[in-house]
C-alpha cells in the first residue's frame, strides 16, 4: 500500500536517513521514498499509516496529513 506523510522538520540528509531508518525499524521492507525540498515521504508497506506516523514522530518531526 502507497502511503503519503507531509512531514516537517528534515533539513538534511541526516534527517531523511533518521526518518527511513524508523520505518525501516518496523517494517523491513518497506519502500521509502524522501522529498526533503516537498516535506515528503512516501512509503510503500503494508503497516498501517498511524504506526509510520508514529515511528516519524518518534524522530522528533511533525508528521501532518
Amino acid at each position: 500500500m502507497n502511503q503519503t506523510f507531509n512531514v516537517q522538520g528534515m533539513t538534511c540528509g541526516h534527517c531523511e536517513k533518521a526518518v527511513t531508518t524508523a520505518i525501516k525499524t518496523l517494517d523491513p521492507t518497506a519502500e521509502v521514498r524522501i522529498d526533503r525540498a516537498a516535506n515528503k515521504v512516501e512509503v510503500s508497506s503494508e503497516q498501517p499509516p498511524q504506526a509510520i506516523a508514529d515511528v516519524i514522530r518518534e524522530e522528533g518531526y511533525t508528521v501532518t496529513a
